[in-house]
């Protein structure tokens, strides 16, 4: 059985990233799950658009229900790809319908688990967001992944400062990725950092402070 594997993407995945990402899959079905940017259709169409040729896309729906067969739909893919968006409410629909342990499931199975922004810092113990408002606050998220993470760290000017303090105040230390960033973990160990962007990278964040990670320029 395949490892599990989690690509976890600091803002919003651009071909480049796409591409790394489809080939870390063990074939090419992917879910689209946009809950987190409350299924927006026009963004859902341009997923289709996108990876036409690329990879077998499915969407997930939660609304007006999820559908009768969901562990099912899940296990069959090779890929789940999280959209960004507003992460406590994704997660609340989700463990609402146990889709949580379906996702734990399918990361156990060796389905690559992929996402960028909320869909990065969801598979986490804890995440900074602004699922609350714009000043950013910590939360508990799945915690298939150890410590905490914050996406756009390069991208948003107070999201360096929020989770550095926040991590030095006792939020657990983690990983921190700019833009343009993948982080690609095989079970619960980092295993690289990717970019599609010279001089974006990842960071190790602690309380003592952070630290910039090698990545690999795709």
């Amino acid at each position: 059985m395949p490892e599990p594997q989690i690509l976890a993407m600091g803002g919003y995945t651009d071909d480049a990233l796409l591409e790394h990402g489809l080939g870390l899959g063990r074939g090419r079905r992917l879910l689209y799950v946009p809950t987190a940017s409350a299924e927006n259709a026009a963004a859902t169409v341009l997923w289709y658009e996108r990876l036409r040729g690329r990879a077998e896309m499915t969407h997930l729906s939660f609304f007006p229900w999820p559908p009768e067969n969901l562990r099912q739909l899940a296990l069959a893919q090779d890929v789940i790809l999280v959209s960004g968006g507003n992460t406590a409410n994704a997660l609340a629909i989700w463990r609402l319908h146990a889709f949580d342990k379906i996702l734990r499931e399918a990361w156990q199975e060796g389905i690559l688990l992929a996402g960028w922004s909320a869909g990065m810092i969801c598979w986490f113990e804890q995440g900074v967001t602004d699922s609350f408002g714009p000043q950013l606050a910590a939360m508990e998220c799945l915690g298939f992944l150890p410590g905490s993470a914050c996406p756009h760290y390069d991208g948003e000017a107070r999201r360096r400062p929020v989770y550095t303090q926040l991590v030095a105040e006792g939020l657990k230390p983690g990983i921190a990725a700019d833009d343009d960033v993948g982080v690609h973990f095989v079970g619960t160990e980092l295993h690289e950092v990717v970019t599609s962007r010279d001089g974006a990278t990842a960071y190790s964040v602690t309380r003592e402070g952070e630290q910039p990670l090698e990545a690999r320029l795709l």
